[in-house]
């Protein structure tokens, strides 16, 4: 891969001046032949295996960020779902103390999150999955790093309603026993969750996957808000050639620092994520970058418009620089990580029915949006359904990181900090699905899946 001198400068300027990170590194590692019927070897195979791993990732990530001057913003690691490797060991307090163990791992190595801790149910439960769930509260609301993940529901499988079921209540007794409810911040569900996804909170190693990989995960929404307000008056044509240059030139330079990486680590290189990920510092917000194409608020009419031609260009650029782009690879549109987010649903041009129709041309989906803490749990698991089935549909990734907060009603503010930002609690639709989410099964799969 040849870098030349002009990529070298254009690179220092959007680093300097525009925020350009890679937002992960997220080292993939497989926990299955950690396995043992001592439960007590298991745990210490489990901690050895991650420890060692994840200590040589931070060093080797920091020898690169003082190399090239790119800052390195979390360095992760991904696991195998927990609920394959915990079949033999199928009780609640085996589950939480692999939690623990996971999460003490990830902390003395210096490891900002762990994901994996999750299940694969899009077409039916075992006896583990559905323990996994059972137990998610405790795990979420009592460990700093763990994050899981459900996937129930794909364009193959379709949508397995007896696992969304389940949610609402998990999530609201998640709440209520972790501080600021931030417990739910690190538990996503999925519809079509890719095995090699490096962000947080839905990261996990899939089974598709070798031993180890290191998949990284790039952002750079300041550098393209910077070229946008550079051309404001061009047509929609020219103004998405020139965001997918721009992303062409990130793309390269995460695949760059990528590579020698996972060189210095003597593992395989993954994918790269070239996905525009938000965060609340200025010039950061992906909501502002769509503001800048001429949107008054995201929110307004034209922003589904706006969120599809970033989109494009977007998976364009990233493809044209790179053979080994993957994961979810698009447009994050969180609400308590993006200040531009924030200010939208604050000044009422956002609310959630419109949030929903965006995800239906973004990736990942519904993300890190509060909710009043006394909405029913049937509410919580249709809002999830219906998010979910969009993906199922149109086959793409859909998510929803949705956080009921107890004593908190719409247009009340929950703070969560750092990272995780500041969360305005969004109005609900007061009308129920309960006794249509109560039939349960499953959700056929359209008949775009018959591709055989």
């Amino acid at each position: 891969m040849t870098v030349t001198l002009e990529e070298i400068y254009e690179t220092a300027g959007m680093i300097l001046y525009q925020n350009l990170d890679i937002r992960t590194t997220t080292l993939g590692v497989n926990l299955k032949d950690c396995v043992d019927s001592d439960f007590e070897k298991f745990r210490e195979n489990v901690y050895t295996r991650i420890s060692s791993l994840a200590g040589r990732l931070v060093v080797e990530a920091k020898k690169l960020e003082r190399k090239y001057g790119v800052p390195i913003v979390n360095k992760r690691i991904s696991i195998t779902p927990v609920s394959l490797i915990m079949e033999t060991h199928c009780q609640p307090e085996k589950f939480v103390d692999m939690a623990r163990t996971l999460d003490r791992a990830a902390r003395d190595a210096g490891i900002d999150f762990i994901g994996g801790f999750g299940a694969l149910v899009q077409k039916g439960m075992t006896r583990s999955d559905r323990m996994l769930i059972d137990v998610l509260p405790e795990v979420l609301s009592k460990t700093e790093r763990v994050c899981a993940f459900l996937n129930v529901g794909s364009t193959v499988a379709g949508l397995n309603l007896d696992a969304v079921n389940l949610l609402g209540a998990m999530l609201k007794r998640t709440a209520e026993i972790s501080e600021n409810a931030v417990g739910c911040a690190k538990f996503v569900v999925f519809a079509n969750a890719p095995e090699d996804n490096p962000f947080m909170a839905g990261a996990f190693h899939g089974v598709g996957e070798g031993d180890v990989a290191l998949n990284i995960g790039i952002s750079g929404p300041g550098v393209v808000k910077s070229v946008v307000e550079k051309n404001r008056d061009c047509d929609l044509t020219k103004l998405s050639e020139i965001i997918k240059r721009t992303v062409f030139k990130i793309t390269r330079a995460g695949e760059l620092i990528g590579r020698e990486l996972a060189a210095a680590l003597d593992v395989p290189f993954g994918i790269v994520d070239i996905s525009l990920a938000s965060t609340t510092a200025a010039g950061d917000s992906v909501a502002n970058v769509m503001e800048a194409f001429g949107i008054e608020r995201i929110g307004a009419h034209g922003s589904t418009l706006a969120l599809a031609l970033l989109m494009n260009a977007v998976k364009k650029g990233g493809a044209m620089a790179s053979g080994n782009v993957g994961g979810l690879s698009g447009t994050f549109i969180p609400v308590s990580e993006d200040s531009g987010m924030i200010a939208a649903v604050e000044a009422g041009a956002l609310g959630l029915d419109k949030l929903e129709a965006l995800t239906a041309v973004c990736s990942v989906g519904l993300d890190m949006f509060a909710i009043p803490g006394d909405v029913p749990e049937e509410t919580i698991n249709a809002i999830i359904a219906d998010e979910l089935v969009i993906g199922i549909v149109n086959n793409k990734t859909t998510g929803v990181r949705v956080i009921p907060v107890p004593g908190k009603k719409a247009g009340d503010r929950v703070v969560f900090g750092g990272l995780l930002g500041t969360a305005p609690v969004m109005a609900v639709n007061p009308f129920s699905a309960k006794e249509f989410l109560r039939r349960g099964g499953r959700l056929p799969a359209p008949v775009t899946s018959m591709r055989n």
